[in-house]
């Protein structure tokens, strides 16, 4: 059996010629590397832990000139000349926080900015306590020292000099030895020579700074760091993989930091477009405020992130490459396949990124206001974010003939039953790709799509819906909304604006304090078939009575905004409720007739007839919504 030949390899290298490299700019960091943090409590372990030889962690590089280039940058604290090393021999993929924690305590000989655990900026020169340090009953740790830029320690609320370190000579007094030489120790006992060769201490602490070198500062010059070196011909993907599995301490990388570096190599700055800068407003700022109305924080799109944008734009990039490809003769497997998916990502070249990001703003845009369309104000009521990405690129695709009714039938047919046969709640890359190729295809005279014809909806999935973890519970409720559901006291329908002044939100109908008090499980009373959008203040009168005593405070004279029982009942049945059935506080049969409405309004809204046999082997089996896992519905045949 053939195995793949290993792209990395691995070696030991002096600590000492790290730094060095560090400092001249041969090994830099990706730009995309977030900034230097480490507080001076971690330094000073990190200092112990080399001190004593100890390990602390593999490095991981990246051979420059391959595969993937990024654009490059010194480590924090690095000087000019290695600014204008604009082609570093390696990039350090892993290790960003120590070897610059280590450059700027050593090599830098200037003061390190850092911060304390509670993250107040402080600035600080580091030493090693020469007698803790060769104390074996002390931990290494008490033994580096970190003081202010002045080099004095002051107690008592800064009116006492505790240690006081501002001279080379007051250093070697209080043999503290300062990390700024720990490279240079002949320079430093060269200082010793001169403070004191005549005085008469001089031969005992000539023996314990040679000790101190034996046994702590040549842990520094003779420490090896192992580094695994990624070669020239690795990929991309692989480059994500090593950061997602590296980076666990710190935000996690994804598609979008590693292609806004590949980008920076060619001049663009991605992460401009997204997030704006002080002279422009970004695109995540302009999809979160689309049709957002003032009175609320956010739109329907305010959970589209950076990586959802890039997936549209790769949808039609690779379309792109098929169709050219089927030009050419290629047929069947020889045809590139459309995807979304993460090394599509990390293959989209800047040229199909410029050209595809206004089409898919554009995309997102639509993809705003036909959600608003279906009864989806809220992004907190938004069935399924992953659904967004192939809704953006269709609607894009279909430019202004989604205004055609015939087409945005379809569209909404499609989105219906990817919602109702929940297919958008577990991996989702072939699906998008697939919907992005089926649903134009569909509109222009093809087959059905594969998310209509996969779906498929039980009428008893209804009773098991309790939560806005399900992306069915919500489906219904927007369902209510776009079929016309009017307040039960004012006889408001629920639009746009009415929604949001009116604090719109799933409530009960049977009331649970009521429920609870006839000894109806809660299984049963808090399904979806008991709920339905209401106003706050509809619901504080609803209040735990029963729905034969709220409907008479509903219908009260007293108030003149309260309703006529005429209008009550219009406004029942606009949420598909008996009024009868209510009045009489007949909670099993409105469960009954409900749920079955409910279907009727699922069976409109997908095309497809939804399954309304049962048996008890299946009950065990049904999906329930405390499980934060929601299973995919069973496919029809």
């Amino acid at each position: 059996m053939s195995t793949a030949a290993s792209t990395f390899t691995t070696h030991p290298y002096f600590l000492k010629d790290l730094l060095r490299d560090c400092e001249s700019g041969k090994l830099q960091l990706p730009d995309f590397q977030r900034s230097w943090v480490w507080d001076e409590d971690r330094i000073s372990s990190l200092i112990a832990s080399v001190s004593r030889g100890f390990p602390v962690g593999a490095l991981m590089t990246l051979e420059s000139g391959g595969n993937v280039e990024f654009k490059p940058r010194p480590v924090e604290g690095a000087p000019e000349q290695a600014r204008a090393v604009l082609s570093p021999e390696s990039l350090l993929l892993d290790g960003q926080q120590r070897m610059t924690s280590l450059y700027q305590v050593t090599l830098r000989d200037q003061v390190v900015h850092t911060v304390t655990p509670k993250h107040k900026k402080v600035k600080r020169w580091f030493y090693i306590d020469i007698n803790k340090a060769l104390d074996p009953d002390i931990d290494r740790e008490e033994a580096i020292v970190g003081v202010p830029e002045d080099r004095i320690v002051r107690s008592n609320f800064g009116r006492e000099v505790s240690l006081d370190l501002s001279t080379r000579e007051l250093e070697i007094e209080n043999l503290m030895y300062p990390m700024s030489m720990v490279f240079r120790w002949d320079d430093w006992m060269d200082a010793v020579f001169e403070w004191g060769e005549d005085r008469e201490n001089f031969k005992e602490l000539r023996t314990k700074v040679r000790q101190f070198k034996t046994e702590v500062l040549d842990n520094f010059a003779n420490y090896q760091v192992p580094v695994i070196a990624l070669g020239k011909s690795t990929s991309k993907e692989a480059v994500c993989v090593v950061f997602e599995k590296v980076n666990t301490g710190g935000k996690p990388l994804d598609a979008f930091e590693l292609i806004t570096a590949m980008y920076a190599v060619d001049g663009h700055e991605l992460r401009r477009d997204w997030y704006g800068d002080e002279q422009s407003i970004g695109r995540q700022a302009r999809l979160k405020e689309a049709l957002r109305l003032p009175s609320e924080k956010s739109g329907v799109l305010s959970g589209v992130g950076n990586t959802d944008f890039l997936q549209v734009v790769s949808l039609f990039h690779t379309r792109d490459n098929r169709r050219k490809a089927a030009e050419e003769g290629k047929q069947g497997k020889d045809l590139p396949k459309v995807s979304a998916n993460r090394q599509s990502l990390l293959s989209l070249p800047l040229e199909s990124y410029l050209r595809y990001q206004e089409l898919a703003d554009d995309g997102f845009l639509r993809a705003a206001k036909f959600l608003i369309g279906l009864g989806i104000y809220r992004v907190y009521d938004l069935p399924y974010q992953s659904q967004i990405v192939p809704l953006a690129a269709i609607l894009a695709d279909l430019g202004n003939r989604i205004e055609i009714t015939s087409v945005r039938d379809k569209v909404v047919q499609w989105y219906w039953n990817g919602v109702f046969g929940e297919l958008y709640g577990s991996t989702t890359d072939t699906r998008i790709a697939k919907d992005f190729l089926e649903v134009p295809a569909w509109i222009d005279g093809g087959v059905e799509p594969s998310t209509v014809t996969d779906a498929a909806f039980r009428a008893e999935r209804l009773k098991t819906m309790r939560m806005r973890l399900s992306a069915a519970y919500k489906g219904v409720n927007a369902l209510l909304l776009r079929a016309g559901a009017k307040d039960f006291r004012t006889g408001q329908q629920f639009v746009h604006t009415v929604f949001f002044d009116e604090n719109v939100d799933i409530h009960h109908i049977f009331p649970q304090d009521w429920c609870k008090a006839q000894g109806i499980d809660r299984t049963e009373f808090d399904s979806i078939i008991n709920k339905t959008p209401l106003s706050a203040r509809t619901n504080r009168i609803i209040g735990g009575s029963a729905p034969s005593a709220y409907l008479g405070k509903l219908e009260s004279t007293d108030a003149s905004d309260h309703a006529e029982a005429h209008a009550v009942d219009e406004a029942l049945r606009s949420h598909l409720i008996d009024p009868a059935l209510l009045r009489a506080d007949d909670f099993a049969g409105f469960m009954r007739a409900r749920q079955e409405e409910l279907v009727l309004l699922i069976e409109e809204a997908t095309g497809r007839s939804v399954f309304r046999e049962f048996n008890a082997a299946e009950e065990d089996d049904a999906e329930d919504d405390t499980d934060e896992n929601e299973a995919e519905m069973t496919i029809a045949s």
